[in-house]
Formats: structure tokens, sequence, C-alpha cells
């Protein structure tokens, strides 16, 4: 009997403006017969309620993604295009599931969603004797929902390793949607889930360590990711100082460079600020609560994190094929702001990476900030 057929990946990108097009040029470099799946990065200036047909109708199902804060391609980082990935053979099974809505969905609907996917995730499992399974979220970026997501996965699949990123709009903050089903939709998740016998290995990194500067949160909206005060004083105001620059100084760059930094389980997270409001409050990409203290971060070297990263990933995975990765806008526009883009691009482009720049990434039931997460998949060894 003849083993399965060798893992083929396709990497492409395009600039291409029109829909349409994008969408033949997108399928020209990387449609390929029978994929397990295809993986869609999409910048949100395409028409999207055009863009989702044509590409139903240029690529073989399944076919998921997401909009960006940018997207991640062969040559590195990008904004305004259209990148994709797609995987056949290999002893490589995925499928994709959707829930819709997030926050009025029924417990009865989420209910049904999760045994669905125990369901197919367990069948798969027979299908491929001694194989071992992943996940891959994306979720709308301005839902709120990640972390309940995240964490409702988590219980339901017994913490199958997981990566994600939620779904971003270039920073404008008005829509961000998933593909799935032929269709860009709001309030929405898919979740890919991978099951094969090839090595693989999921990882992420921060370049951020916490400083002995405290900032409290004394009082906040939590349902709405909004702080209003930090130590006692207006939220704005507080971070300002904290920093050291103006009020009227604060936006992504300052955000970027300064993010705020909480311990849980005995290590340190980023919670980032998303936008400083007119009346003096922040609201944050994460989860935040009225009396968790945070430190400030303090930056390390982000090249020679990401490198290490990568190569700590390369020694599970020797023979790399591909690297799905989900890598957060702030992380994005340091590299801009300092000038970095070809030294991040050189190893990008080393470790075939494809993905996009998120409003949030998911790493197993965990929703974190300013955090590079991936999933390096390689060919077998011998």
């Amino acid at each position: 009997m003849p083993g399965p057929r060798p893992l083929t990946v396709r990497i492409g990108s395009t600039a291409a403006r029109d829909a349409a097009a994008a969408a033949r040029a997108l399928a020209e470099q990387i449609a390929q017969p029978d994929p397990a799946v295809t993986i869609v990065f999409a910048s949100p200036d395409y028409d999207l309620a055009a863009l989702g047909p044509a590409l139903r109708a240029h690529l073989p199902a399944p076919v998921v993604g997401c909009t960006t804060a940018g997207e991640i391609t062969p040559a590195g980082y990008a904004r305004g295009t259209l990148a994709g990935v797609s995987l056949a053979g290999g002893d490589l099974e995925a499928f994709a599931i959707r829930h819709t809505p997030l926050a009025t969905a029924s417990r009865a609907a989420v209910e049904e969603t999760l045994e669905v996917t125990r369901r197919a995730l367990a069948a798969a499992r027979q299908r491929h004797p001694g194989a071992s399974a992943f996940g891959l979220l994306l979720i709308d970026g301005l839902s709120i929902m990640e972390e309940q997501v995240a964490a409702l996965l988590a219980t339901a699949l017994d913490d199958l390793p997981l990566v994600g990123g939620s779904a971003g709009d270039d920073l404008r903050f008005g829509k961000t949607h998933v593909l799935a089903d032929g269709s860009f939709v709001q309030d929405a998740a898919v979740l890919v889930l991978f099951v094969t016998t090839l090595p693989f290995t999921l990882f992420k990194t921060q370049h951020f360590t916490a400083s002995d500067q405290r900032a409290v949160i004394t009082r906040a909206t939590p349902a709405r990711r909004l702080v209003q005060e930090i130590n006692g004083r207006p939220a704005a105001d507080e971070y300002a100082r904290l920093v050291g620059v103006p009020r009227d100084a604060l936006g992504p760059a300052v955000f970027s460079s300064h993010p705020l930094m909480l311990r849980f389980g005995g290590e340190y997270y980023v919670r980032a600020i998303q936008r400083c409001h007119g009346d003096g409050t922040l609201t944050f990409f994460c989860a935040i609560e009225e009396g968790v203290v945070l430190r400030l971060a303090r930056g390390v070297n982000l090249v020679e994190n990401l490198a290490t990263a990568l190569a700590e990933a390369r020694r599970a995975v020797p023979r790399p094929v591909v690297t799905l990765a989900c890598d957060c806008i702030l992380r994005r526009l340091e590299i801009a702001g300092n000038q970095l883009e070809a030294d991040v691009a050189g190893l990008l482009a080393e470790h075939r990476v494809v993905g996009f720049n998120t409003y949030g990434e998911q790493f197993g039931s965990l929703h974190v900030n300013q955090t590079f997460t991936g999933i390096m998949l390689g060919e077998r060894v011998g």
C-alpha cells in the first residue's frame, strides 16, 4: 500500500485591489487539488461582500480566514493585500467549524457547537491512528469574547493545543470579520482543527519583562474592557505619567512601546491598551478588572527575541514547511517605528511564515496581547 502523498503547502499574496481580481490572483498561486484547508488573510480595504463569494468560486473548500490589521506574506509584512496558504496531503486532515453569534448565543447553541466539534475531532482521530491534533482559532476582534471562547474550547476539548488571533481592521476599530462558508461575517469565530502524524509545535513569544512600576486598576467597566482610573487618578493621565509622556501624545506608538503586564500562573503577560478616549479613559485589548495590579513593561530586543523563538520551534520541527502566525499589530507598529522591517522580514521568510497582524492572540486557554503566537508544521525527518 502506498503511503500518504507528501504534504504540499502553497503560499501566496496579491496587491490587486478589485475583489474578484484579487481572488483570481491568489488562487493562481495557492489553489491545489483536494486541500485539507485554505486559510486567507484579507485587508479590510476589500469589498468583503464581493470577496467572499469570489474566494469560494476560485478556491476549493474548505476556505476560512479573517480581516487583518496587516498581512504577513512571503515577502514579510504587507498592508492592503490578500494573502493565503493552502495545505494538502501529508497525512493531514483539517476541518472548520463556525459559530455565530457570539455575544447572544444561547447555552444550548454553544453546547451544540461544542458537541459537533468533539464528535468531528474524535472521528478524525479514528481515521488517523497515532495522530496528534491542534487548533487554529480566528475570531471577531471587536467581539470582546476571546477569553470566553478560548476558555470554553480548552474545557470542551481537554486543553487541545490551540493558537489563534483576533481579526483586525487596520486600527479603525469599526468592524472586523471572519471568513467561513464563502462569507465575511461579524460576531463570529471559526475554529480549524488539524489532525496529523506530521511534526508540529505551537509556540509564543513576547519581548517584554515586568518593571517595578505598578498600575493598579482602581475603576473599570470590565464588560467593555474600559478603564477609568489607574492608581486612583484618571486612567490616561496616570498612564501618561508612568511612561513619561504628555497625555496628548498617547496613541498606538506609545502603547506599543509601553504596555502593561499582568502576573498569572507565575508568568507575566502583556495587557495592551487599544486606544485613549477624549474623556481620559482607556480601552484595553484584553479583559481587565478592578483591583488588578499591573506593572509597566520594559522591552528587550524584539528581533533577537523572535529569532530565538523561531529557532526553538525549529528544534522541534527540523524541516518546517509553513509557520502560521498571529502577530499583534502593536508589535508591527514598534517594528516600523524602530525601522526593523527588513530584519524581521528575513526571519519570517526563512521560516515560511504566513498570517496576519491581530487585535489579540490566543494561546491555549489564554487571550494575550503584544505577542507572536505560531504553529510550525514540518515534514518528517528520516
